[in-house]
């Protein structure tokens, strides 16, 4: 899946528009994706995403990085082999469409 388009609160993924926070599968796109405490990503927040185990991992922390990782997702991905990258979500888009794997994963948080 290729991101067409990012900005504050939109994204726009293979022609579909979404304005909630989302994760993007290879083969489906998890829309209106919640974390327990919000702007706190945790390991709980990501238990389709580990259960999936992909190569890599992209995770969007928002439009001007609001949204903090915990260091448990940290040592949780590394632990699982996971590679990982966090950014705010403009880059982690960059990134995210650079990445030539089949397993890459996407979690985006797209306002804050």
């Amino acid at each position: 899946m290729i991101i067409e388009s990012y900005s504050f609160g939109r994204m726009k993924v293979d022609g579909i528009g979404f304005d909630s926070d989302l994760i993007i599968f290879p083969e489906k796109i998890v829309s209106s994706w919640w974390r327990v405490q919000g702007h706190y990503l945790q390991v709980r927040d990501l238990g389709e995403v580990l259960d999936y185990q992909p190569e890599v991992l992209v995770i969007g922390t928002g439009y001007s990085g609001c949204m903090d990782v915990a260091d448990e997702v940290k040592k949780e991905l590394e632990a699982a082999g996971i590679k990982y990258y966090i950014e705010k979500s403009s880059r982690a888009v960059e990134i995210f469409n650079k990445i030539d794997s089949k397993k890459k994963v996407g979690a985006f948080h797209l306002t804050c």
